[in-house]
């Protein structure tokens, strides 16, 4: 755990893909056709105070969706690729974007398209029901399960790793 506190307490850019991860992995559709997503309001929390407290985060996604530009609207996610097939290039791009080294970029995921991402981040997460494939490569494998406050979990470990956990809870203890 030692370590994956120091890799976590590396952090600058945490970057999360959706499906499975912010959300539970399951798709439905309306009868319209209209996918719909659910997201966890403790998730969405976590990163907000992880921005708070200076970390930036971004989304890469496989899929394209309105229901995801809108969550990332919502929690003030500033770097949002959707519709990514090649997530190694997305990184890529992301990384030119903010000037952050990969070492200091978080990343978690739960399927074999994430590892172009985890095997070169400084702080790789999965999730329980993650594919072995991706949960044998990583740092970190999360108690929650994705959309069930995995994210979060991730969140406050970083927080914590970083000594801001206190800090981002003090306005609440007031």
């Amino acid at each position: 755990m030692q370590d994956v506190m120091a890799r976590a307490a590396r952090v600058r850019l945490m970057i999360f893909d959706v499906d499975g991860i912010l959300t539970d992995g399951s798709l439905h559709y309306a009868p319209d056709g209209e996918l719909i997503k659910t997201f966890n309001v403790l998730d969405g929390h976590g990163i907000k105070l992880l921005q708070q407290s200076g970390v930036a985060t971004a989304i890469i996604s496989a899929r394209k969706s309105p229901i995801v530009a809108r969550r990332a609207a919502d929690l003030g996610v500033e770097h949002l690729f959707q519709g990514v097939h090649d997530k190694l290039e997305a990184f890529e791009e992301l990384l030119a974007k903010t000037g952050v080294t990969k070492a200091a970029c978080g990343f978690v995921g739960d399927d074999v398209i994430d590892l172009p991402i985890l095997t070169r981040v400084g702080f790789a997460a999965s999730v329980p029901n993650g594919h072995g494939e991706v949960k044998s490569r990583v740092h970190y494998v999360t108690k929650a399960g994705g959309g069930q406050g995995a994210a979060r979990e991730l969140c406050d470990l970083i927080l914590r790793a970083q000594g801001n956990y206190e800090a981002a809870l003090a306005p609440y203890l007031k």
